[in-house]
């Protein structure tokens, strides 16, 4: 690490990241690897000698790991401080973190959120603690920071510090060129951007305010960046790191609409054929605390996003007694109200009248919301007791009966890190309420989730570029890109790797079965066939049998077959603003706004 850096040879291992407020999970890739190859390009790295893999491509290709026994420098950047299911990517788990070191011939750095603690196993229930894990040297600050003093200075440069927006700025242009080394680029690949960090707020379990008080970037900073990665064949973004997405340009609590409309406006225009434009944290209290200003703002998002999108709500608890002892910020009442005014201002769904169209029935337009929001809740908090479990349950059941929609609640059990108040509790609760948890978690799932996902997602709603990535039961499962994306199954095995437009048919808890759209019925499947709402198995026959056909309506049935089917030549029902998949906002059919289709 004495060396000229213009010879040094440097390999970033991406293990993936899972956080409150950042998420680098495939199809996502995080702001982590970006930026610390930006700061050893600032520091006198030259991309070529410059080596980005992720840990699922380690595991497939044994050959890449001559990257990481040759390089001078590896550097290794993940960590999961909220523990989650996975489709696109598997994380790395602690055995793997360290055969990185033990295999590299070279100096080793690790970081990322990993240096706020490590589990047994990345999962919900479990204590954590600071291990070096074998390496040479452990970022306690930023990880890109570390890696820029430590090739500029060598190993007297090295240090905790942390990074300011101004080299930001410069790392995160010079740094995108690696999104090119990601194995999804470019179809199926989404860029996490970074807004701001920290958080005004001081949740028990909650590793955000770790990073201090919020520190905003300029929405030329953040525009900039995506202006970086659309040069280097990015088409999807997510908002995704901050706490609070209404906060931004401002002083940290009060939104800022006109900051928005900054960022908002100046993405579409240095992006004008981006793909997808979603969020995910949006603090409740700030819309309870400001709720003029949190209209505004939240229309302005809803005027420049991509269908599907989601603001993550974290109310983590409806009981008024966890609430108190873990600092936590709304009410049960209060996140209503917040549901209520992101459902007012952003729960319409492109294609209809604004102001008049329904947002769900049989009479709505057949796209995905613009904006809705999402629950989390978290258990095993102090002053957790059975009474919680119920609280939760009323919050969700006030929900439905009002008729608002959710796009989804994410139910999780804490992890306790250092540096929180609830590294002195641990785990002891979650594990003590296991089986409670598991009961509870049954229930919201069937008599919530399935209900709320058939009032979002209607059978007809089509879902435009779903990306097929896996054969199960002879089914073929994909999903959209964007935040909180639904967990399509589509009946048949398809070729993986393409993308289908989908019309759901059906709904599990948290997962849809959809046709491919518009499904042609002088070539569809039985299975395709019977899976459209109204076609038994009689009927389907009866179609296979009597094909081909010159239109729709020559099919004998009651089912509404023209929302999902064709036939050669003949168009299906018209889905207003599908076709327009790049337009900017605005584009498309009716009076309202409108934006390509897509979700996580």
């Amino acid at each position: 690490m004495t060396r000229d850096p213009a010879t040094l040879d440097v390999t970033i291992v991406d293990g993936y990241v899972d956080e409150p407020a950042h998420f680098g999970v495939p199809p996502y890739i995080s702001t982590y690897p970006r930026y610390t190859a930006g700061a050893l390009v600032d520091a006198g790295v030259p991309e070529e000698r410059i080596t980005y893999h992720t840990i699922d491509g380690l595991r497939d290709e044994t050959r890449r790991w001559t990257d990481v026994a040759d390089a001078d420098l590896m550097i290794y950047v993940g960590g999961m401080t909220v523990p989650g299911k996975y489709v696109g990517g598997t994380p790395a788990e602690p055995d793997e973190v360290r055969r990185l070191t033990w295999e590299a011939d070279g100096t080793t750095l690790l970081g990322g959120p990993i240096r706020f603690g490590v589990g047994e196993e990345n999962k919900g229930a479990e204590e954590t603690e600071r291990d070096d894990l074998d390496y040479d040297f452990v970022a306690k600050g930023d990880v890109e920071a570390a890696a820029h003093d430590l090739v500029r200075e060598g190993l007297e440069g090295f240090s905790d510090r942390m990074r300011d927006n101004e080299e930001i700025e410069r790392w995160a242009r010079a740094g995108a060129f690696v999104v090119e080394h990601h194995p999804n680029h470019p179809d199926y690949l989404i860029a996490e951007m970074e807004t701001s960090r920290g958080c005004a707020y001081r949740c028990s379990f909650c590793t955000e305010p770790l990073y201090g008080d919020p520190a905003f970037r300029t929405a030329e900073s953040v525009v900039d960046e995506v202006d970086a990665l659309s040069d280097h064949g990015v088409r999807d973004f997510r908002l995704g790191r901050q706490a609070d997405i209404l906060a931004f340009g401002g002083d940290g609590e009060a939104p800022n609409p006109d900051a928005l409309r900054d960022l908002y406006g100046g993405i579409r225009e240095v992006a004008p054929d981006l793909r997808t434009l979603h969020l995910d944290n949006m603090n409740p209290v700030t819309i309870t605390d400001y709720p003029e200003k949190s209209r505004e703002g939240i229309r302005v998002i809803a005027e420049h996003n991509t269908p599907g999108d989601t603001a993550a709500f974290g109310l983590e608890s409806a009981d008024p007694v966890v609430q108190e002892e873990n600092n936590l910020l709304v009410t049960a009442e209060e996140c209503l109200e917040a549901v209520r005014i992101v459902n007012e201002e952003a729960g319409w769904r492109p294609g209809g009248d604004r102001d008049s169209a329904p947002n769900f029935g049989s009479d709505a337009s057949r796209r995905l919301p613009k904006l809705l929001p999402g629950i989390n809740l978290v258990h095993g908090l102090e002053g957790e007791r059975s009474e919680t479990f119920e609280h939760n349950r009323r919050f969700l059941r006030d929900v439905l009966e009002e008729g608002l929609m959710l796009r989804r609640v994410n139910i999780r059990q804490v992890m306790a890190f250092e540096g929180t108040e609830m590294s002195d509790t641990g785990a002891e609760i979650a594990r003590d309420h296991k089986q409670q948890f598991k009961q509870y978690k049954r229930e919201v799932r069937e008599e919530v989730d399935n209900a709320m996902l058939q009032r979002v997602a209607p059978p007809g709603t089509v879902l435009p570029d779903v990306h097929l990535e896996y054969h199960q039961d002879g089914k073929t499962f994909g999903r959209q890109l964007g935040t909180y994306a639904l967990l399509v199954a589509v009946p048949g095995e398809r070729e993986l790797g393409r993308t289908v437009d989908v019309a759901v048919t059906d709904h599990g808890y948290r997962s849809v079965t959809g046709v491919p759209y518009p499904l042609d019925l002088n070539a569809a499947s039985m299975d395709e066939l019977t899976a459209v709402p109204g076609i038994g198995k009689q009927t389907a026959g009866n179609v296979v049998v009597d094909r081909p056909y010159d239109a729709v309506d020559a099919v004998d049935t009651d089912a509404d077959l023209r929302s999902f089917a064709t036939v050669d030549g003949e168009a299906p029902t018209a889905i207003p603003g599908l076709g327009d998949r790049g337009g900017g906002p605005g584009a498309g059919a009716g009076d309202r706004e409108e934006a390509p289709e897509a979700s996580d």
